[in-house]
Parts: structure tokens; sequence; C-alpha cells
């Protein structure tokens, strides 16, 4: 499979989030995250999701996995 073919997202038409605004995906705060982290209760892509984005390895910032990520670290949530 080349890594710009379509049928490599075909994963993400099942995302929960897919139909939020970006902005609570790539949120940085946990109000703004809410909606997405939400989502990820009933995700069933949770896993794929994990693997595809790589928080940690990325240094990415947002809801990935049902977890708030800010710069690549996981945002403990009280």
């Amino acid at each position: 499979m080349h890594q710009h073919d379509p049928e490599a997202f075909d994963w993400r038409a099942d995302a929960r989030c897919a139909a939020l605004p970006m902005t609570s995906v790539f949120a940085r705060r946990r109000a703004e995250a809410q909606p997405a982290l939400r989502a990820c209760n009933t995700c069933p892509i949770v896993e794929p999701c994990l693997r595809t984005v790589d928080p940690a390895n990325t240094w990415f910032d947002g809801v990935c996995g049902g977890r708030l990520w800010s710069n690549g670290r996981e945002v403990l949530l009280p």
C-alpha cells in the first residue's frame, strides 16, 4: 500500500471525533477538549488512532486515544 493511498485512511471515517470541530480535537486546554475526550469514550478506533498519531513521539497537541496531549506529553486530568 502506498503511503498516500486513500484506503490507508479509511479507519478515520469511523472516528467518533470526525464530525467535531478541529478546535476541540486539537485543543490544548481541557475545557475545549471535552467534546473530543467524550467522543473517545465510545470510539471504535482508539488503538489505530494512537498507533497512527503516535503522540509521544510526534510532539502532538490535542486529543488522541482518549487522552489530552501537549507537546507529546499526556496532560493529566483531575
